[in-house]
């Protein structure tokens, strides 16, 4: 192999290994903030792949996808440009916990991604295997490729996702590889051990592929896509909305199916001891769901096709390892799949990943100065986590290298802020997956404010263009308008009470102000439309942030109480580097959970796991008197 000297080296104000979907955000961000960029990727076909599920979006996801798209990243508008089916989830319940989803057109997804990096000034594409970082007292400034060709930084941000050591098993075949057969990245995780980073191993999956023409789509359940306009992106009009959509289609399991999976579990990785790597929860194996599902007699599948210009069908939910004759017969089991034909074998892969507690909240690295790492890499499953992660860590090795302070998300801003502070304050001990559960302040971080939450940070950062910015202007100067309308105009019980009882509402006894009015279940924006009209029509866009901030008032208010509080608690920082050991009165616990994390507030400490309100109240203490710089020096 060459060695290094050879080569001359290059150098660049941000450097991001990886291109994935988290490495794309990261470059992409890191350019557009006006910083010379390189993006260095094992397989330029593999960037913006999807090895899993060809989709983007649902619960918690989708409103990570609109965060992303808010503060100037990608995802967001590529999938809106690529989509095949778009549909809106849960619908009949709150705005909290509706969700949008898209089936991507995965060939399509790669190459529009693939073209808009490609465009970006300031930001070259390169093909590599990097193999280990240029580290100088204690601070990263570059890397080095297999080829031996060296390309210093300011700042770099690794995105090295499931190649990191990646190994794939299908029954009894294993093999070193990345997904979808790439090649695997082997000397770089030994390299980030020899640095002192802690890593484990995780385990995700794919399922099989079949072929269309074979699926007996009359078995099936049809699930068509949405007729009624909605985008991931705030830029992208309706007039852009498809409505040629391609249908997905639902089918089950059955006692077949469990019975082969039953008859074979001595030859399934998962449960052979074959699998070391710990596997997604919330995101099984069909094996594995067998065995922990015992007395459900079918488990949801979902056909999605992969694409418009291909026959492959992704068999959704029905992931696995199993050795490929055995994948055969479970699929043959199952309603519509009878004559399928396999295209692609499922399969199980292990790889790396850094214990995310070795993290700041700006995903800069607590072992290696200027190094900044995101995506499956730090524990997560997903390419919308990925992506939210990465779009946050390009923004701060931009910023570092550029010599200004870093930027974080707080869990009361974003769900991106809600995933970082989960990875870097508790950790995960297996691979992470975002949930609506997750967040405290769900009802205020909902998918359609993602604009009004994170736009001006974008704008501020150099992410959102003036014209885009002054278009979101204008649409929260038009929703306070409408607001304070609302809360001035009255209506009488003339005006309404013939329409109420056709509705079989209660009537007024006397008169009401508007938006009091809309608070009534039974009353929509439009119904109230009737009664006193806007001078000029509103975007639907606005009318329906009035009608949720009109409904849901008084808990709105309730969370921003809650969020007041946490703020209080966010700015009373912890100074760097305490002895925790020296303080008397914490429990053993808290001390080594304290020490280990080293929160950087007082909100922080608070949710680590196994520091109890006492251990808390205690530092406060030490931090209010203080006493931590007498403990420091003495």
């Amino acid at each position: 192999m060459p060695t290094v000297q050879e080569y001359p080296a290059k150098t660049y104000d941000v450097i991001v290994v990886g291109a994935g979907h988290a490495g794309c955000e990261a470059a992409l961000a890191a350019a557009r903030m006006g910083q010379e960029t390189l993006l260095i990727t094992i397989s330029l076909e593999m960037l913006a792949f999807m090895p899993c599920n060809p989709s983007v979006g649902g619960p918690a996801k989708g409103t990570v996808v609109r965060e992303i798209d808010a503060l100037g990243g990608e995802m967001g508008k590529n999938i809106d440009r690529t989509y095949i089916q778009m549909r809106m989830l849960n619908t009949g319940k709150g705005p909290a916990v509706r969700a949008l989803r898209a089936q991507a057109d995965k060939a399509a997804y790669h190459r529009s991604m693939k073209q808009v990096i490609e465009a970006q000034p300031h930001l070259d594409l390169r093909q590599g295997l990097v193999e280990r970082l240029l580290v100088e007292d204690g601070v990263c400034v570059g890397v080095v490729a297999a080829t031996g060709a060296q390309y210093h930084a300011k700042s770099v941000v690794l995105t090295a996702g499931t190649s990191s050591r990646g190994k794939i098993i299908i029954g009894e075949l294993m093999y070193s590889s990345g997904p979808n057969n790439s090649l695997p990245s082997i000397h770089l995780s030994e390299d980030l051990e020899q640095l002192g980073f802690k890593l484990r191993r995780f385990k995700t999956g794919t399922p099989p592929r079949v072929e269309g023409s074979t699926i007996d789509f009359a078995k099936t359940e049809k699930q068509p896509g949405d007729k009624t306009p909605n985008h991931f992106s705030f830029t992208t009009p309706d007039s852009r909305y498809r409505l040629d959509q391609l249908s997905c289609w639902m089918t089950y399991t059955n006692a077949t199916t469990h019975q082969i999976i039953r008859d074979n579990l001595d030859r399934a990785p998962m449960f052979s001891g074959v699998i070391k790597g710990i596997g997604p929860r919330y995101c099984p194996s069909i094996e594995d769901k067998v065995v922990r599902f015992a007395d459900k007699p079918r488990h949801q599948l979902f056909l999605e096709p992969e694409g418009e210009d291909t026959s492959e069908y992704y068999v959704g939910d029905f992931s696995t390892s199993m050795p490929e004759e055995v994948q055969l017969k479970m699929l043959h089991s199952v309603a519509g799949l009878e004559h399928a034909e396999l295209m692609r074998p499922g399969y199980a892969i292990e790889y790396d990943v850094i214990e995310p507690w070795q993290l700041r909240h700006t995903l800069e690295t607590k072992v290696v100065a200027n190094l900044f790492t995101a995506g499956q890499m730090n524990g997560t499953s997903g390419y919308e986590e990925a992506a939210g992660q990465g779009l946050i860590a390009g923004i701060n090795a931009a910023l570092r290298a550029a010599g200004k302070p870093g930027f974080t998300l707080k869990r009361s801003d974003a769900y991106i802020g809600v995933l970082i502070d989960d990875l870097v304050t508790k950790g995960t001990n297996e691979p992470y997956r975002l949930l609506t559960s997750r967040a405290e302040y769900r009802l205020l971080l909902r998918h359609d404010n993602a604009d009004l939450r994170l736009t001006p940070y974008g704008h501020e950062l150099g992410l959102i263009d003036d014209a885009r910015y002054a278009a979101f202007e204008a649409k929260r100067a038009a929703i306070e308008a409408e607001l304070a309308r609302l809360n001035q105009v009255r209506l009488t019980p003339r005006q309404v009470n013939e329409w109420l009882e056709a509705q079989g509402a209660a009537p007024l006894k006397d008169g009401v102000l508007a938006a009091d009015f809309l608070r009534r279940p039974e009353v929509s924006y439009a119904d109230l439309m009737q009664f006193i009209p806007t001078p000029q029509p509103l975007d639907h866009r606005v009318t329906e942030q009035v009608t949720i901030q009109i409904k849901y008032a008084g808990y709105i208010a309730k969370e921003e109480a809650s969020i007041a509080k946490l703020r209080r608690l966010e700015a009373k920082r912890i100074p760097a580097n305490i002895d925790y050991n020296a303080i008397t009165g914490l429990a053993t616990e808290a001390r080594q959970k304290l020490t280990k994390i080293q929160p950087e507030t007082i909100a922080q400490a608070g949710r680590i796991s196994g520091v109890n309100p006492a251990d808390v109240a205690i530092l406060s203490v030490y931090i209010e008197q203080g006493r931590i710089a007498k403990v420091q020096a003495g």
